[in-house]
């Protein structure tokens, strides 16, 4: 749903920002203003970014290969990165650099008068469509979180993207329109330096945003509190599983999570057996979070004077370990390893 949902949103932005960087540069071209200039470059660089998006959703389609067993899921995460240098220094450093060669040699807008106020109100038009798009797509999968928590925690990176660069890009044509008709009405162009300047930080503060969230899910997130207890239960939910010893997850991709624990069994008479009750946990897993797609059991003997030391270990005196793997992509089925107890 959210792959869809943000190529939906993408697709849209990348249509609005097209049609409104070539009015913005041609009214940049009739009257020299520099809010223009730099709202110009920006939808420009939105463009370019809506097509990173597109690009690092396609590629992480990719199916794994002996040298990337886990596929490239994250590598949408590598593309909504980059995203983020492109608008902090494409965007916000090439508006700051505008406003301060416009605060040097400050101009009024003498000629075609009418046509920035014109293009920016068209402009807002269009990024609002952008706009509401994204919002519908995302208040799909964003349930009753808040919008800070949905975009901090987002594991799908494009409409948080989608979502701050719209946002954004209207809050940067209220601000050039702001600065432009200041400069109409005083006939100062130290307003259109201000508007652009204004434009510039407010980029640079979203693509640090950007970067910052990106980041964190580059380094690697784990499954948020509702899927970790969701899986919990899915795991204690049978007679299989005494108890889980210690477990870790990790998103491979936004749609991608990866479970690794150890788990108490109890004694049991055969492989066979012990191979069957942890295929039937790793159904339930799959059940209760779908997205778990890569599982690694590893059944032991819980010890409770481990437990109590701290060590996080097991007893490795009674039935000899085994570990089983969930099937990664391409892989036909489970497979259950004994290995000798010490």
């Amino acid at each position: 749903m959210s792959a869809n949902g943000g190529t939906k949103a993408i697709i849209a932005a990348l249509a609005a920002n097209i049609g409104i960087a070539v009015t913005k540069f041609i009214a940049f071209l009739l009257t020299g203003s520099s809010s223009m200039l730099a709202e110009s470059i920006h939808s420009v660089a939105d463009s370019g970014n809506q097509g990173l998006l597109l690009l690092g959703g396609r590629r992480a389609k990719r199916e794994a290969t002996p040298e990337h067993p886990f596929g490239y899921g994250r590598e949408r995460y590598i593309y909504a990165f980059i995203v983020a240098i492109v608008l902090f220094s494409l965007g916000g450093l090439f508006a700051l650099y505008e406003a301060y060669h416009k605060a040097q040699h400050p101009e009024p807008i003498s000629s075609w008068q009418w046509v920035p106020v014109t293009v920016l109100v068209i402009a807002i038009a269009m990024e609002g469509f952008s706009f509401r798009t994204a919002i519908k797509e995302s208040n799909l999968i964003r349930g009753n979180q808040s919008w800070v928590r949905f975009i901090r925690r987002a594991k799908a990176p494009e409409l948080p993207v989608v979502l701050l660069e719209d946002f954004g890009a209207l809050i940067g044509l209220v601000l050039a329109l702001f600065g432009v008709g200041m400069t109409l009405i005083t006939g100062n162009g130290m307003w259109d330096a201000a508007g652009t300047a204004m434009i510039g930080l407010l980029l640079v503060i979203i693509a640090l945003t950007l970067a910052i969230e990106t980041k964190s899910l580059l380094l690697g997130e784990g499954a948020d509190p509702k899927e970790l207890a969701a899986i919990q239960r899915a795991v204690a939910d049978g007679p299989e599983v005494e108890r889980i010893i210690h477990m870790k997850t990790l998103y491979l991709g936004p749609e991608e999570l990866m479970v690794a624990a150890k788990v108490a069994v109890s004694p049991c008479d055969s492989a066979e057996q012990l191979a069957r009750g942890i295929n039937a946990v790793e159904a339930r897993i799959r059940s209760a979070v779908p997205i778990a797609r890569v599982i690694y059991l590893e059944p032991d003997i819980y010890s409770a004077a481990a437990d109590r030391a701290g060590t996080g270990q097991a007893s490795h005196t009674a039935v000899a370990p085994a570990e089983a793997t969930g099937p990664q992509p391409g892989a036909a089925a489970d497979e259950v390893t004994g290995r000798p107890g010490s």
